[in-house]
């Protein structure tokens, strides 16, 4: 049975399951939440998007057909027809029927359930309306403190800073030029960046200014050894526990 690779110390870095435990179980299904929140990892990431019809959809692309054999757009199709769908397998696994596209209400209460951080991305550029919409989701469900919302688009995290403004939020970047570092001061947000431009002078500048650093995405323990001599807070991975 396959199973994580397991770190020989972690430091004080925690470990997010990056759309779950995606290395091991079909990305971003309940499946893959399960697998994550039933092992040691601080937080569960998951993709959230929007439907034709208002609903909210844990799912990374624009479209469905890397993960069905059906492709459908995900903001043109109603929440029942992507609901129908049985995704794909793991290469190399049998066909699984309960492999289907979870709702953010369902990622929620798995992370509630298993008392895990829900790290969730908005996947793209939102309406206000929308964004305030899935932030009500989650605070119906009493989780919003136990929330990480973050995102590529920063005028998604703009409106969670003016509309929540405790709300914890990572701005995810390729970099961390000086246009970015002024943004996340600016907005008092973290920082989430790719793994490769992670290095000891942009985390200790971090630091030094109360900025917490996730690095994504991470599936070698040699990086991620590195990186937590660093200091670097979060790693998200699909493999590593």
């Amino acid at each position: 049975m396959e199973d994580t690779v397991k770190l020989k110390h972690k430091g004080n870095t925690e470990l997010i399951a990056h759309r779950g435990l995606s290395g091991i179980e079909t990305e971003n299904t309940n499946s893959a939440f399960i697998a994550a929140a039933n092992r040691s990892y601080f937080g569960v990431e998951g993709d959230v998007q929007i439907t034709s019809d208002g609903n909210f959809v844990i799912i990374h692309d624009n479209t469905t057909g890397r993960v069905a054999d059906v492709d459908y757009v995900i903001k043109k199709t109603p929440f029942s027809v992507l609901r129908d769908l049985t995704l794909k397998p793991k290469s190399g696994q049998p066909p699984r029927s309960d492999l289907k596209i979870p709702s953010l209400e369902e990622y929620i209460s798995i992370c509630r359930r298993y008392g895990k951080k829900a790290v969730l991305e908005l996947k793209n550029k939102m309406e206000s309306d929308k964004i305030n919409n899935i932030m009500q989701t989650i605070g119906k469900a009493d989780y919003l403190d136990n929330t990480i919302i973050i995102s590529f688009h920063l005028d998604n995290l703009k409106v969670i800073r003016k509309n929540y403004p405790n709300q914890t939020a990572q701005y995810i970047s390729y970099m961390c030029d000086d246009k970015v570092f002024k943004s996340l001061l600016a907005l008092k947000l973290d920082l989430d960046i790719h793994f490769g431009a992670a290095d000891k002078e942009i985390i200790d500048k971090c630091h030094k200014n109360g900025i917490k650093v996730n690095c994504w995405t991470v599936d070698n323990i040699g990086d991620a050894e590195r990186l937590i001599d660093y200091g670097v807070d979060y790693i998200s991975t699909n493999i590593i526990e």
